[in-house]
């Protein structure tokens, strides 16, 4: 059986290719499965009390549980923007929480409240009790779709309203340090919003599965339909 050269080199290009999306997206499926794995074991662990003798590595504490004891800094609190729930805009509530005996704080995400129909008027973040122990879980700071230029950077006055979260830059204008995470604070303590606190937003291994077994099909067409047309080309000139 004799081959064309065109159709056998764009075969052995796609062929290879398809195979290692194939591989690709198993593999993604077994980090899915262990990054998930590691999530309920952080669940399941004893609760963290916070303070700033804990390590500073965000991705280690993320998903654990944690508690704190000290005072919201009503005066002082942030607008996250772009924030979407249910269809709608709004904004995530971050209000830093200062610990007790301690010069820092961390930002507490007190959940999502609507958009006013003019920009122009924030609402108005009330806390019924300063001086309080919260519980809530660690998780990395909320993110937005596209990154502009300055968006990390807080408007002026309080609320203060800003795009993208850069816990040292909104620490400079607070004046006290801050941990390089946020509590999510937990649905059942009062002073919150509206709270739909997600463990992973990622795909699930299943959907990896299932990619990858849709490019190891497509490659065995290809190869079924790279065999055929072998096949007839070469009927085709024996008649001749």
């Amino acid at each position: 059986m004799k081959f064309k050269i065109i159709p056998t080199l764009v075969y052995l290009c796609l062929l290879p290719t398809l195979i290692a999306l194939g591989m690709w997206q198993l593999d993604r499926s077994e980090q899915k499965r262990a990054f998930l794995k590691e999530q309920e074991q952080a669940l399941a662990t004893e609760t963290l009390h916070l303070s700033t003798a804990i390590e500073h590595n965000t991705e280690a504490l993320r998903y654990r549980n944690v508690e704190a004891t000290g005072r919201y800094d009503v005066a002082h609190q942030f607008l996250i923007d772009n924030q979407i729930s249910d269809g709608k805009a709004g904004y995530f509530v971050l209000t830093p929480f200062i610990l007790t005996w301690e010069t820092k704080a961390v930002l507490v995400n007190r959940g999502w409240i609507p958009l006013n129909q003019d920009r122009s008027i924030l609402p108005d973040l009330q806390i019924n009790k300063a001086e309080a122990i919260i519980t809530g879980r660690i998780n990395n700071f909320p993110s937005v779709g596209i990154k502009l230029a300055g968006a990390e950077i807080p408007t002026e006055g309080w609320p203060s309203v800003v795009q993208v979260v850069d816990s040292d830059v909104l620490a400079k204008k607070l004046g006290y340090s801050l941990f390089q995470f946020q509590i999510e604070l937990a649905k059942e303590l009062p002073d919150g919003y509206k709270r739909e606190w997600h463990t992973s937003t990622i795909m699930q291994p299943e959907q990896h599965t299932a990619y990858a077994i849709q490019w190891f099909a497509l490659a065995l067409t290809l190869t079924i339909l790279f065999i055929w047309y072998s096949f007839k080309n070469n009927d085709a000139k024996s008649k001749k």
